[in-house]
């Protein structure tokens, strides 16, 4: 009876277990976008996971955050709360968050996170350099 309650109380948390090589548990790892959907992409964007269920970045204008209970490989963030700041490079941003909900899937290793999505999109993130 008790192996049957442990086991339904992990059956209820939310994909909170994690590959091993999942980015999404990798702590102060911070993921910088270099290529969108095939083209560099020159301004700032990137991306953390900072704790096991959230999300968290930086665009050129705004900083973000949302929870992320997928577990990996799938790529599902939930809500996104934004800053509202606008700047010069505040199309690139638009572009970035559009892209970046219609992601469905995550590659990672130690140097490379690739999330694509159903129609062939790619966002190709490096890992960032301390102090980046």
């Amino acid at each position: 009876m008790k192996a049957l309650a442990a086991a339904l109380c992990l059956t209820a948390l939310p994909c909170a277990a994690h590959d091993s090589h999942s980015p999404f548990d990798a702590p102060g790892v911070i993921w910088r976008l270099i290529e969108l959907d095939g083209k560099p992409f020159r301004s700032k964007a990137v991306l953390e996971f900072p704790e096991v269920g959230t999300i968290t970045g930086e665009c050129p204008c705004n900083r973000f955050r949302g929870e992320m209970w997928s577990a990996y490989p799938w790529f599902d963030p939930g809500p996104l709360a934004a800053t509202r700041r606008a700047c010069p490079d505040l199309a690139d941003e638009t572009r970035f968050f559009a892209a970046l909900e219609r992601m469905t899937l995550a590659e990672a290793d130690h140097e490379l996170l690739i999330l694509t999505d159903d129609e062939g999109g790619a966002m190709v993130f490096t890992r960032a350099a301390s102090g980046e």
